[in-house]
């Protein structure tokens, strides 16, 4: 069932700075549901917070309470796409300040930290006052390297709380001054001093000893383990940002019959643009004046260009390959499908799934739980009659190992890189909540106009009388039905076209309302109707094309007579069509375990027939629009989870109803809106890939948690016996990170069931 915001009020979005880990936007998202009437979601992975608000709510309020929990927040630059949407100009990684700062602290930290870990390790590296020079090496790599991590923990403690910075900041801060002790106090700072670099913890002297290499080391790798996550989090985000960009940033619209151009934020409902070939579409309009083939590949994933002329609708930001257009604009700015397109890909990346709430509230108590196993471990230790560096250096490496990361970033980077994919298939997940629904749905309701097949008449078949040719019969019908606007006589008119190239123009051409239509056609008086209007004029059918009109008309199909010269010709059968890959889709629905079941508002005969057609055992027909719901809601009672597929106004309360809701992107703006999920391709295999792609990304999301609390587990009590060195523990704790990202990086990799 569709999640919607609660009611009334309105929502705001907010781009937060500052942040370091899950635990921070678990404060700050603590801090905004603080406020009366407000209700706050913040995710760390695309460090954005989206929060609904009463009416009239000041939202300078949220950004002075992010304010106040050390962080900051901003407004985000409302534009659209291409005319101004939703993260419109969206910075370059160089154009990143946090991304660039990273860098240099990263970079800077290196130089400087390389020889100071490499005289630790390496005792023929010892020269007489190698300590020494540690500690200028060290020093600035601690204090200016580890800045954001000390400045963060500071803030928190003003705050009462605990975060990951929390636990760097103290591991590295207590082996700077315990160096610096050892130095200035103890024996460390002694000519000619030497020690080496062991894997485990080795009772010693502890005031001979000095761990600048870890403060310094660990520095460095959590820094690393920063900036390659950062560089992760953007790359997962790309696909909304492709998306983005794919607008126009001018067009040339004709004023007074001639054209200007001007930028597209400026173009307005009702304005007439042109699009040459080769252009790109400006905004959602209706074609006016020519005929092109438009191709929809960069925002829908589908590779077989359109063809369009004058009044077929046309969506921004897909390819004119073909003649000169004129478009009559008839959405702009957010209104249209390229912005709606990334308002849906953007909310479902900022929202969090219920897998990542738990995530987010056991590492609201991880922190505080790790510091009171790293005092525990040094009391441990000491009490156990060890030397204080001993113990210190355990402790140490306790705070280290356990930062929570990668626990943080486990839902939201296999959400983000999940979603983003799904964007660029054409298959757009409206909230994270949707994941888990895939998983469970075992039924799978298809409506059958517009989602089974195509929802437009298409010839069928052709059955002429002995002696008349076929393509004779379709021609000469098709020249009379072109001059009609009735949908029978367009699909008619359309196959003869395919079939014969250019159609003569009938002459005396007239319309008899609910009979057919008449005219003169190459000298022929032609006859195109129901049986009946041919009788009129004395035409009858022979038995056998009679008895195929009987057997087609009890299949469902609609069947026009023709006729011409005193004698009827044959007869053309019309229906929609099945589209193409409806019955592969089916068949890829059921090996993903789902039971399909047809419902349609169609007759028996219809409804069986399309669903021999394409596989499916059970339907559901004659169902008048407003009992659809009725259908789900009985499929539900029966314990079955359903989903449903759909593309008009009558399936918006069924989309609504069931478990998960797939909207065909071909169908209404009502259907859509009703929908979890929503195809944009109209091609039904997208279903396929919407399920399996959810799946995927679900079980990557868990793939990733598993591993997260797996690493803590295992890590925390290894690091406490004192089996592991701090800078090693530094290290690994990087490596987590960066190991769910890369994780859940492979979800780019997915591919459609029609490649």
């Amino acid at each position: 069932m569709s999640v919607s915001a609660p009611s009334g009020g309105r929502s705001v979005e907010l781009d937060i700075g500052g942040m370091t880990c899950a635990s921070c936007a678990n404060r700050i998202e603590r801090k905004l549901n603080g406020l009366d009437g407000v209700e706050a979601t913040v995710n760390y992975a695309t460090e954005k917070a989206k929060v609904h608000v009463p009416e009239g709510f000041d939202a300078q309020a949220l950004i002075d309470e992010v304010a106040k929990t050390g962080y900051s927040a901003t407004l985000p630059r409302s534009s659209t796409p291409g005319a101004g949407g939703p993260g419109a100009g969206v910075a370059g990684e160089d154009m990143d300040p946090e991304l660039t700062s990273l860098r240099q602290r990263l970079i800077g930290s290196a130089v400087l930290a390389v020889p100071v870990v490499a005289m630790a390790m390496a005792p023929a590296l010892q020269f007489t006052y190698w300590q020494w020079a540690s500690l200028t090496l060290a020093a600035p790599v601690i204090v200016w390297g580890a800045y954001p991590f000390h400045r963060a923990a500071w803030m928190n403690l003003k705050h009462g709380t605990a975060t990951m910075d929390t636990l760097i900041s103290m591991g590295t801060l207590t082996a700077f001054l315990w160096s610096l002790y050892a130095l200035f106090l103890g024996t460390a700072g002694t000519p000619g001093m030497t020690h080496g670099f062991e894997f485990s913890i080795a009772p010693s002297d502890g005031a001979g000893n000095i761990y600048l290499e870890v403060g310094a080391g660990v520095t460095v790798f959590v820094l690393a383990g920063r900036y390659f996550e950062k560089r992760s989090k953007r790359q997962a985000g790309a696909a909304l940002r492709a998306l983005l960009e794919l607008g126009v940033k001018d067009v040339a619209v004709l004023r007074d019959g001639a054209e200007v151009r001007i930028p597209v934020a400026e173009l307005a409902v009702g304005d007439t643009f042109v699009v040459r070939p080769g252009e790109k579409v400006a905004t959602d309009g209706v074609v006016t004046s020519g005929s092109s083939a438009i191709d929809a590949s960069m925002l829908t994933g589908e590779s077989v260009p359109v063809e369009v002329s004058v009044g077929d609708t046309v969506t921004g930001a897909t390819v004119n390959s073909g003649g000169r257009l004129e478009v009559r604009a008839t959405r702009v700015g957010a209104d249209t499908q390229l912005a709606q397109m990334a308002k849906l890909v953007e909310d479902a990346q900022t929202g969090k799934a219920e897998v990542q709430r738990l995530a987010d509230r056991i590492s609201g108590v991880f922190v505080p739980i790790v510091i009171a196993i790293a005092f525990a471990t040094l009391g441990a230790w000491l009490g156990a009659g060890f030397p204080v560096a001993a113990a210190f250096t355990a402790a140490v490496a306790v705070l280290v190992i356990a930062c929570p990361c990668a626990l943080g970033l486990a839902t939201p980077t296999a959400l983000l890189v999940g979603t983003g994919r799904g964007a660029q298939m054409g298959v757009l997940i409206k909230g994270p909540e949707v994941l888990e629904s895939t998983r469970k749905v075992d039924t799978i309701v298809l409506d059958k106009t517009g989602t089974v097949t195509t929802g437009k008449m298409t010839l069928a078949e052709v059955i002429a009388e002995d002696g008349t040719d076929s393509d004779e019969l379709l021609r000469l019908a098709g020249a009379l039905e072109n001059a009609s606007e009735h949908p029978i006589a367009q699909a008619i008119a359309a196959a003869a076209r395919d079939s014969g190239g250019e159609l003569p123009t009938p002459e005396g051409f007239a319309n008899v309302e609910g009979q057919g239509v008449q005219g003169v056609v190459d000298g022929h008086a032609v006859i195109v109707g129901r049986e009946s209007f041919l009788a009129d004029w004395a035409l009858e059918l022979s038995p056998r094309t009679a008895a195929a009109k009987r057997d087609a008309e009890s299949d469902g199909k609609t069947v026009v007579a023709v006729g011409w010269d005193g004698q009827a010709k044959g007869i053309l059968v019309v229906a929609d069509a099945v589209k193409p890959t409806s019955a592969q889709a089916i068949s890829e629905l059921r090996a993903l375990g789902l039971k399909p079941v047809l419902l349609t508002g169609d007759n028996a005969a219809v409804a069986q027939r399309i669903a021999a057609e394409v596989g499916i055992d059970e339907v559901i027909s004659e169902v008048m629009p407003q009992d659809k719901v009725s259908v789900v809601k009985r499929l539900q009672d029966q314990g079955k989870v359903v989903a449903m597929v759909g593309d008009g106004v009558n399936d918006a309360p069924a989309l609504a109803q069931a478990d998960l809701g797939l909207a065909m992107g071909t169908g209404t703006d009502v259907a859509i809106e009703a929908s979890d999920i929503t195809l944009v391709r109209g091609d039904l295999r997208s279903a396929v890939d919407a399920i399996r792609l959810s799946r995927k990304t679900l079980s990557t999301i868990k793939t990733n948690l598993f591993w997260a609390f797996a690493y803590n587990t295992a890590a925390i009590p290894v690091a406490a016996a004192g089996m592991l060195n701090p800078m090693l523990a530094g290290a690994a704790m990087a490596f987590s990170s960066v190991f769910v990202v890369g994780n859940s990086l492979r979800l780019r990799g997915f591919t459609s069931v029609a490649n």
